[in-house]
């Protein structure tokens, strides 16, 4: 008979993989409690829920939320990161924070219905945020107007030299 706090670990570990809109696994064997402090730290800073848990419960978890494919890859000391509110900053967190640390491993993830090994987990943290996203299509809708206050500035401008010069050639 399993004890009612893992029942109640092994269901929240599920809503959250349900409401993940990915998840990454890392292996975090090796890293000093600062250096996961810190990680715990950035995770709460993007939003990002870091969950370490006993492998037995994190796949009964994994087949419950049905992203069983990723039982086979839960082994040893493995941390799920899984993003609510985006698909790249699990992925961005962990491929950055296992650059400065080379203690820590990704192992692999879930996106979309799909498994995700390193190297795709690798190539997502490489795709813009949804900040810098908004950033970017903003930049792109002020230039076209940017350009014409330029324009319309410089025809200004040029009118103005014009009349000056005009009027300093009545004075003399």
């Amino acid at each position: 008979m399993a004890r009612p706090e893992k029942i109640l670990e092994v269901e929240e570990i599920t809503e959250n993989l349900k409401a993940a809109q990915s998840v990454v696994l890392v292996d975090y064997s090796g890293l000093t409690v600062e250096q996961i402090t810190e990680f715990r730290i950035k995770c709460r800073e993007l939003g990002v829920i870091c969950k370490v848990v006993k492998n037995t419960l994190a796949k009964i978890a994994a087949t419950n939320a049905d992203v069983s494919e990723l039982n086979e890859h839960i082994s040893g000391p493995t941390a799920f990161l899984m993003g609510p509110e985006s698909q790249v900053d699990p992925a961005k967190l962990a491929v950055d924070f296992s650059k400065a640390n080379d203690a820590m491993e990704v192992k692999g993830g879930f996106l979309d219905g799909a498994y995700l090994d390193s190297m795709q987990i690798i190539a997502l943290s490489k795709i813009p945020g949804r900040d810098e996203l908004y950033a970017k299509m903003m930049g792109s809708m002020t230039a076209p107007l940017s350009g014409i206050v330029g324009t319309v500035n410089g025809v200004m401008g040029a009118l103005t030299r014009v009349i000056n010069a005009v009027a300093e050639q009545k004075e003399a």
